[in-house]
């Protein structure tokens, strides 16, 4: 057999978050005889020993995504194809680590890509932000999650408002994001935004709900009229707010990842 690989689907969670927030799609891609992998990444993802989190910056994070990949591929004795699919922040950060590494991936999947933060539930102040970023202002404030928790489901957000109650983590993610957190995402949105539109990007699939309250449809638009490259299709979620693979619509994205997937596999067949 010619031209044999192995694909990998590595799974990318939202800033300062947890692999929680994507157990939906692991357990679709496993029920459907895939692997799959995620990591914590120092720096970014939540730490449940630390009493506050301390951010690194975007570089670290795509930096130890890359040395993952390698690592991995590593292990295997057969050619390794990875598929990043990655949730918010994750989104940014799978696009970075594509622009600065192209060679490390394959495929991507783009879900609640917020290259900008202007959802319709994000005040009129927000353009205020980059003083609390990058000014000594920041030191006096942070983000706290608050309602609707980028859940339109109401028995779903209520189940996430019960677990911010006893503990500082829930399956949206942290309870309150750091500003070392919130400025290292600025960097990354701002370095993907200046650089993808020059790169070659891999085939991709882009999910996006129209109601999302913290990244517009414009982030779509965007990036559909920046893509350079490969195929980028898109797929648009009617009853779902930002965090899709928790809310209403999740069962349909993991149909739309599987499906996607499996278009992949047939065009990459190995040959006989």
């Amino acid at each position: 057999m010619v031209g044999s690989f192995k694909t990998v689907y590595v799974l990318v969670h939202g800033l300062c978050s947890t692999s929680d927030e994507l157990l939906t799609v692991k357990h679709a891609l496993e029920k459907a005889g895939l692997t799959t992998c995620s990591w914590t990444i120092p720096g970014y993802s939540f730490d449940a020993n630390q009493e506050h989190q301390v951010a690194s910056s975007y570089d670290h994070w795509i930096e130890f995504l890359h040395e993952q990949i390698v690592d991995l591929r590593a292990q295997h004795s057969t050619p390794v194809q990875i598929q990043l699919i990655g949730l918010s922040a994750g989104a940014n950060l799978i696009l970075g680590l594509s622009i600065k590494h192209p060679s490390d991936v394959q495929s991507l999947v783009l879900l609640s890509t917020p290259l900008w933060i202007d959802g319709w539930s994000v005040p009129f102040y927000h353009w205020l932000l980059p003083l609390a970023l990058y000014t000594p202002l920041g030191a006096f404030w942070r983000y706290e999650e608050k309602e609707p928790f980028g859940v339109k489901n109401e028995r779903i957000r209520a189940w996430i408002k019960k677990q911010l109650s006893e503990r500082r983590i829930s399956s949206a993610g942290a309870s309150v994001l750091e500003i070392g957190h919130l400025r290292a995402h600025d960097q990354l949105r701002r370095f993907v935004r200046k650089t993808l539109p020059h790169a070659k990007m891999p085939t991709t699939l882009m999910i996006h709900a129209k109601e999302d309250e913290v990244a517009s449809l414009n982030n779509v638009k965007w990036l559909r009229d920046h893509w350079q490259g490969s195929t980028l299709s898109y797929v648009e979620l009617g009853n779902s707010y930002h965090m899709i693979t928790i809310d209403n619509d999740r069962q349909q994205v993991c149909e739309e990842i599987l499906g996607f997937t499996h278009t992949l596999q047939t065009v990459n067949s190995p040959v006989v």
